[in-house]
């Protein structure tokens, strides 16, 4: 499956974002462009075939100028770097979180069965770019909706899905444009 997928912010800030997607038995990869009032985000993703990130790079550009990181997780153990560097504070995480992003949202709730699964993800914060580990829940519930749940600081979120798994409506946050 190869599909372009779009969206727009839906809160006080101006912001779209815009990415292709191809999905098969290799996993996930998707390239994109996310344009703010300040800034403009490209990034490339990469899955293995269970929907686990093996690999995000981002670049920015903004008033600071450009800049960008390349996180990488171990399959076999779950370590992550950053631009090569041993990333502990992330270590076990099986997925990044793009801030503003509706597509990183994909994978979690793309394995999520029955039951409501913890996550512990590689958050990377939009402008600065900086990673931080971020416990996140994902709760079923029912045909193409989960309910996010930030374990740190409480957000909650109901997303609607649509049939193959990705955001139509982050409320708060952004819509399918």
């Amino acid at each position: 499956m190869r599909r372009f997928l779009a969206w727009r912010s839906i809160d006080d800030e101006w912001r779209a974002e815009g990415c292709t997607v191809e999905r098969g038995d290799f996993g996930l990869r998707a390239v994109g462009v996310q344009v703010g009032s300040t800034y403009q985000l490209d990034y490339g993703l990469e899955t293995g075939p269970e929907l686990f990130t093996e690999r995000f790079v981002v670049t920015i550009k903004d008033a600071d100028g450009e800049r960008g990181i390349l996180l990488e997780r171990a399959e076999e153990d779950n370590t992550w770097t950053l631009n090569g560097d041993p990333l502990p504070l992330v270590e076990g995480a099986l997925d990044v979180d793009l801030a503003l992003s509706p597509l990183t949202n994909h994978m979690p709730a793309a394995r999520l069965e029955r039951e409501p699964t913890e996550h512990l993800m590689a958050w990377v914060d939009v402008p600065s770019l900086e990673v931080t580990a971020s416990r996140q829940r994902y709760e079923p519930m029912g045909a193409r909706q989960v309910r996010f749940v930030g374990l740190d600081d409480g957000f909650t979120a109901e997303l609607d899905l649509d049939a193959d798994g990705f955001v139509i409506h982050y409320p708060g946050l952004a819509g399918r444009a």
